[in-house]
């Protein structure tokens, strides 16, 4: 793709679960006319609209949404589906001259469109995954994940032991390529963007995202969370498939599975929430060109806002007709 200001613009918003991306994201694109692109792994499954806090089409306010609903809960997600179709709602929404917004919190999905990293599949050799997967159901995944451990202790260190396909396509890379997935993922990682992008981290005080994540919980019960997941088990989706591994169903499938009780489950849900909003922070800390919100410095969401057209404005990224209405 072309340098400098040839490149087509892109406006990133992200930051931890909770944080409040949603509905600033949708003042945004009402301010900039823009049109806003999900990427969340959970939001793009239909039926699953509680547990993954998916937005409401009243809290859209007429914004166009992109990725959102279009898979069932039995299909695969993962990056490389992602990039292919964020790529393809870009390229829709400029069509129309609208501008482009990512906004969501898995950092991985956003690197790989904004460096378009290179998902070139590997050359077809079905019978190390299916032997990879067999050891996983015979062994379990703790062992599929010390064996990555061995190969590549840094992949093994970003991957959880119970993400299995992850872990698998892992290893099967380093068996067919004789690379670590690691050193490929860091060297894609070093491109340069492939878009004239603002990359926006929102964040507060970690006290006030942590009382967020808990009252987001409690209204996700109430709202009838445990009915959902109910929905869905019944339908004969499980804790393997990708769409069940999501915060809040694994936990709940735990509890109607009779591991433990409501209560417990969640306390599991809340505090392994705050965990991966810790993860998702020290993701964003090593990415290069962000640029960071700090809502417990800014007096109001207005003032968010304004400091967001702000940087857009300073890197080209708005519309003509709304810089020139921009303050100098």
């Amino acid at each position: 793709m072309e340098n400098g200001s040839e490149k087509e613009p892109l406006i990133i918003l992200t930051g931890p679960t909770a944080v409040g991306k949603t509905a600033l994201s949708v003042r945004l694109a009402g301010r900039v006319g823009g049109e806003i692109i999900s990427a969340d792994s959970m939001q793009v499954y239909r039926h699953m609209d509680i547990g993954s806090a998916k937005i409401t089409p009243d809290e859209m306010d007429g914004i166009r949404h992109h990725l959102i609903d279009i898979l069932e809960p039995e299909e695969e997600f993962h990056v490389a589906a992602f990039q292919k179709r964020a790529k393809e709602a870009i390229r829709d929404i400029r069509s129309r001259g609208a501008v482009p917004i990512i906004v969501g919190g898995t950092g991985f999905y956003i690197q790989a469109v904004l460096y378009d990293i290179d998902f070139t599949p590997n050359p077809e050799e079905p019978f190390i995954r299916q032997r990879l997967e067999e050891l996983a159901r015979r062994e379990g995944p703790a062992r599929l994940h010390a064996m990555l451990r061995e190969a590549d202790e840094a992949a093994a260190a970003q991957i959880h032991e119970n993400n299995v396909k992850r872990v698998i396509r892992a290893l099967e890379f380093h068996m067919q390529t004789g690379e670590r997935i690691s050193e490929h993922n860091e060297r894609e990682r070093q491109k340069e963007a492939a878009y004239r992008a603002c990359y926006f981290v929102l964040n507060d005080r970690r006290e006030k995202i942590y009382a967020r994540i808990d009252r987001r919980v409690d209204e996700m019960i109430v709202a009838g969370l445990v009915d959902e997941v109910k929905r869905l088990a019944q339908r004969g989706c499980t804790r393997q498939m990708v769409s069940m591994q999501g915060l809040g169903y694994k936990e709940i499938l735990g509890f109607l599975d009779g591991e433990y009780d409501l209560d417990q489950a969640i306390y599991l849900i809340k505090r392994d929430t705050r965990h991966f909003a810790k993860r998702q922070l020290t993701w964003f800390r090593r990415e290069r060109d962000v640029i960071w919100v700090d809502k417990g410095a800014l007096p109001s969401e207005e003032a968010c806002l304004a400091f967001l057209l702000d940087e857009c404005g300073k890197r080209g990224i708005l519309p003509k007709e709304i810089r020139s209405g921009q303050k100098d």
